[in-house]
């Protein structure tokens, strides 16, 4: 299927001008692919949330559940956030905290990106390193120093992003709405990324509502809980969960394809060698979910929400080193795997 895009000639569009750094978030850009699947008659696209001004697609539901927070009350200039993030979500959160005199804290574990952590403390926000995972689960040892840091002063506020229904509002009205309106509507298979599933359930609450045939496929970690996933080791951020999220509970899609770590990084690999974009390690994971498929998707239009940038994990899924490590893979394998040889 071929679908009519709006291409202006370069340097001829007229630049946004915002009123403050948050309103640049959203109206991201879609990009066609046109090497990265081994088949020709996929019109494949991605969605670029790197280029949100807080480097990925968690700045919306951050802005989402601030604003909706100070509008009702809940929370007033002064006070502190806390949150629980592996790196993107506490970005977006530490971004939105500066613009509207909030305190942020933000409570990590090992996994997260060293480079996420240093912006973090940039944007002003303080990091509880939680070192010491909770039967085997470091997000349940993270909501535990969320609660008792909240219990410490009565000005903490919890945004939840696991819980709150703004995390998915959010995406149902930005970024699926802008997925459809440039592609007018014509997509055969929206591909998504989960943790909280906040993304792909907006994604799918959406489609749902315009009526659209569109089948949306949520794309997970192996060794996540999710969609009776069975918990296990994890290398990996932004992807998959080791207990499951409020917002998971009894959710469904039209169709699911597990990833491990290494294919993350295969994938991350291969995008740069035919598209040239650094895309981010759930993003690989993403990609490589629609190759696995590319025989299904035959003269069909699909779109990969890619949710950050390999730019920060240039010490992990692009460091050689690191994936022996960690992995136990040599660079030959990787590039087998992607096949780049």
């Amino acid at each position: 299927m071929n679908i009519e895009t709006n291409i202006a000639p370069a340097n001829t569009s007229v630049p946004r001008v915002a009123d403050n750094l948050l309103d640049l978030i959203g109206q991201t850009p879609l990009v066609r692919l046109h090497h990265y699947l081994d088949k020709a008659s996929v019109n494949l696209f991605a969605k670029l949330e790197a280029l949100n001004p807080g480097g990925s697609a968690k700045d919306r539901p951050a802005r989402h559940m601030i604003e909706r927070a100070l509008a009702d009350g809940r929370l007033s200039p002064g006070d502190t956030v806390v949150e629980s993030s592996s790196g993107n979500m506490g970005i977006g959160l530490a971004q939105a905290c500066a613009l509207h005199h909030l305190k942020f804290i933000c409570v990590v574990d090992p996994n997260a990106q060293a480079q996420n952590i240093d912006i973090i403390r940039a944007l002003g926000g303080q990091i509880e390193l939680v070192d010491q995972a909770l039967d085997g689960d470091f997000l349940a040892a993270r909501l535990e120093r969320v609660s008792v840091l909240l219990e410490e002063s009565a000005d903490r506020f919890w945004p939840n992003q696991y819980a709150n229904l703004d995390n998915p509002a959010s995406h149902e009205t930005g970024t699926v709405a802008e997925i459809d309106a440039a592609l007018s509507g014509q997509v055969d298979y929206l591909f998504v990324a989960c943790s909280s599933t906040g993304t792909a359930r907006g994604c799918r609450d959406f489609l749902r509502a315009k009526g659209r045939r569109t089948k949306v496929v949520a794309v997970d970690a192996e060794g996540s809980t999710l969609f009776d996933g069975t918990a296990g080791p994890r290398k990996i951020s932004g992807m998959g969960a080791g207990r499951l999220p409020e917002l998971a509970q009894g959710q469904s899609f039209d169709g699911l394809v597990r990833v491990s770590d290494l294919t993350c990084v295969a994938g991350c690999r291969r995008a740069v060698k035919h598209e040239g974009i650094l895309v981010g390690g759930s993003g690989g994971g993403v990609l490589e979910a629609v190759r696995s498929m590319q025989d299904e998707l035959s003269g069909k239009t699909a779109v990969a929400i890619l949710h950050d940038s390999g730019s920060r994990y240039l010490s992990t899924v692009f460091d050689d080193d690191w994936v022996a490590r960690e992995l136990g893979a040599s660079g030959d394998e990787v590039r087998a795997l992607a096949g780049l040889q």
